[in-house]
């Protein structure tokens, strides 16, 4: 029943306009027509063919999970050294079978980076 529909990632932010700031001008993302929204609440991000929702919630960055991954493919270095230079900070974890090259784990015949939106949200970038 759901295998052919579209998915979309959906994040709690506290602040709309931090949270606007941070999507469309550090990661770059084209802002959407949100306007089925009401009262401002709600944004919408294009992200390929996908779309993020960020939508405000006073729960807002209290999951300690992943939410939102990219697959760039062979381009994340370059993605991450891009990011980093508009004000991303990436979070490094300690992983078996992983090892840090700067702000990148490696191992698996992967690399990953994870940074975290101004509400604390997880997002990962993974290449390869």
């Amino acid at each position: 029943m759901l295998s052919n529909a579209q998915a979309i990632a959906t994040v709690g932010v506290r602040d709309i306009a931090k949270a606007r700031e941070f999507y469309s001008t550090v990661l770059g993302l084209q802002e959407g027509d949100a306007a089925d929204c009401t009262g401002g609440e709600v944004l919408s991000f294009q992200s390929g063919n996908s779309k993020i929702y960020v939508y405000r919630s006073e729960f807002a960055g209290t999951n300690q999970a992943t939410a939102i991954t990219w697959d760039v493919g062979d381009q994340i270095e370059e993605i991450v050294v891009d990011l980093k230079s508009k004000g991303a900070s990436f979070e490094h974890y300690n992983m078996d079978g992983m090892r840090l090259e700067g702000d990148i784990h490696v191992g698996g015949g992967m690399k990953v980076a994870w940074l975290k939106d101004p509400d604390g949200n997880i997002l990962n970038i993974a290449g390869k």
